[in-house]
């Protein structure tokens, strides 16, 4: 058995909607990157320097991420030699299981959100405008309360007076309360009093919303080590996550972005917004492989339930979901006229 067909066994297990969403949301990324490679497995058939030179291409296009394009052409130069293929239409299954390798974690429960029942728990969102922040936030709301959960929003993004209206928009829209000032107020004291309304109502999750852009970087990050410091006295243990909310469209500009606040902003994981609306998704791949921070959830359209948990193998069997198709189709024919 193939691993095409092991993940394809896997999924079987897994929910057909959530399958469907990965799927369909990454039907941009599967048409670029799958497709020109099995383009190139087409027109090469066998194996030789030339291949291996235009498939790193081909990845690197995707976003992949040069520093992880390279891993992956070294380690399948090496399976080639090891296991002598020559036909270029075995490398598929090699690059699909080396893909899922890259994406999943040492430890798989760093890919799930750090909520426990019983406690207050405390997320804070940062990232530069225009990501989808905000959006993010309010998804996540309606997710946990289809949980069951009692959740509330802390506008503390008090920079621009939008981002403070946009919150208060998706409250209404996911029926959740909304702690706000006004536009100008210290975003420290918004998310204290967030954090004691949290504490008085019994509230399972408060989703924090924070500035992503102020005079200069300096001055964002003295904001965000004020509110932590904030959360950590109010809240022993919290934040229990700090994501940051990253825009699949801009390719490797969000790797930078990751660089820059992963390094000064205690980021815990990953949202990468807007998949569906881009052929980049191969930035999936360089974020959890170069920067080894896990994503934890993905944006794969416009609908409220269209905001996931990331699953390397959902991931990777939506980009070569055709192929998979397609060897099924060849099995059932063998079976029907052996």
């Amino acid at each position: 058995m193939s691993f095409l067909q092991k993940l394809r066994q896997a999924i079987v297990q897994k929910s057909e909607a959530v399958t469907q969403k990965f799927t369909s949301g990454l039907s941009k990324t599967r048409d670029v990157l799958i497709g020109r490679v099995e383009a190139l497995i087409r027109r090469y058939k066998k194996i030789d320097d030339d291949f291996f030179e235009e498939l790193e291409e081909i990845l690197i296009g995707a976003d992949v991420g040069v520093g992880t394009v390279m891993e992956l052409i070294d380690g399948l130069r090496e399976e080639v030699r090891k296991r002598r293929i020559e036909n270029a239409l075995e490398l598929q299954p090699l690059l699909s299981e080396r893909l899922v390798a890259l994406l999943q974690n040492e430890r798989e429960q760093d890919t799930a959100l750090n909520v426990a029942d019983g406690r207050l728990n405390v997320i804070l969102f940062v990232g530069v405008n225009g990501v989808g922040k905000t959006t993010t936030i309010g998804k996540l709301a309606h997710l946990f309360r289809q949980q069951g959960k009692k959740v509330l929003l802390a506008a503390g993004d008090t920079f621009r007076a939008a981002a403070i209206e946009q919150l208060e928009v998706w409250g209404q829209r996911v029926g959740v309360d909304v702690i706000k000032h006004g536009q100008g107020a210290d975003p420290a004291a918004v998310i204290f009093d967030a954090l004691q309304a949290a504490k008085a109502r019994g509230v399972d999750v408060l989703l924090c919303d924070t500035a992503g852009r102020l005079q200069n970087k300096v001055n964002l990050m003295e904001e965000l080590n004020k509110i932590y410091r904030v959360v950590q006295r109010e809240v022993p243990g919290a934040p229990h996550e700090v994501l940051l909310v990253l825009d699949a469209t801009t390719g490797q500009n969000a790797l930078s972005q990751a660089r820059t606040f992963g390094q000064s902003a205690g980021v815990t994981g990953i949202v990468l917004t807007k998949l569906d609306g881009t052929a980049k998704g191969g930035i999936v791949i360089a974020i959890r492989n170069e920067l080894n921070l896990p994503v934890k959830l993905v944006g794969l359209g416009e609908k409220l339930d269209d905001l996931q948990p990331f699953d390397p193998e959902q991931f990777v069997h939506a980009l070569f979901a055709e192929v998979i198709g397609r060897e099924e189709q060849s099995a059932d024919d063998v079976n029907k006229n052996p």
